[in-house]
């Protein structure tokens, strides 16, 4: 009994740490972004260990602000996406994406000095991935509807949506039963 409380303990512990260290990484998230004021303000930065040169922005700061800018809401988006526990998490890849995107957009543009920025049509560019999330996450969705309600899918199938008429066909077809059977009540009431 007592390595049983050990091992919860143990795991506590470590949930625990875990927790603090998400906790205080979204915290010091704003200290991240304003890491850019560090930088120098000029075209040219030069270290010990490299030399960078930012030829799009033409200055270090704006390329770091811009960098700085897409890093922050990327990894505050990759700390909700690994501790969400909703079904529906996927759908957090898709901003993720977009922000990735743009981050290897704007570093392309400022290493190569490309004067037509490759972030103009990423809608299109990032459209198939996101079509494959929404429809993984919508199949999550009707597979949890289905455990939790226990919907047959075949039910659906019997309701012949018409995506012209705001009537389905099944709703058409018991609107015409009841309208014959109204002739049949008339006549019976002509015959009495």
């Amino acid at each position: 009994m007592k390595s049983k409380n050990k091992l919860s303990t143990g795991q506590q512990s470590g949930f625990l740490l875990t927790g603090s260290i998400i906790a205080l990484s979204i915290a010091f998230s704003p200290y991240l972004f304003y890491l850019y004021e560090i930088f120098p303000s000029g075209p040219v930065w030069e270290t010990s260990f490299f030399t960078y040169e930012s030829l799009y922005y033409e200055n270090v700061l704006t390329a770091a602000w811009t960098y700085l800018g897409k890093i922050t809401p990327l990894f505050l988006l990759l700390i909700w996406f690994f501790t969400c526990k909703h079904w529906w998490y996927h759908v957090i890849l898709v901003p993720a994406t977009m922000y990735t995107y743009q981050i290897v957009s704007t570093v392309y543009d400022d290493f190569y000095n490309v004067q037509d920025p490759m972030d103009t049509n990423q809608l299109i560019y990032l459209a198939p991935f996101f079509i494959i999330i929404l429809s993984i996450v919508y199949l999550i969705r009707i597979k949890i509807f289905d455990r939790i309600y226990g919907i047959d899918l075949s039910e659906l199938e019997e309701t012949d949506i018409s995506v012209v008429s705001p009537i389905s066909e099944r709703d058409r077809r018991d609107l015409h039963e009841f309208r014959n059977e109204e002739n049949l009540q008339e006549d019976y009431y002509q015959k009495l």
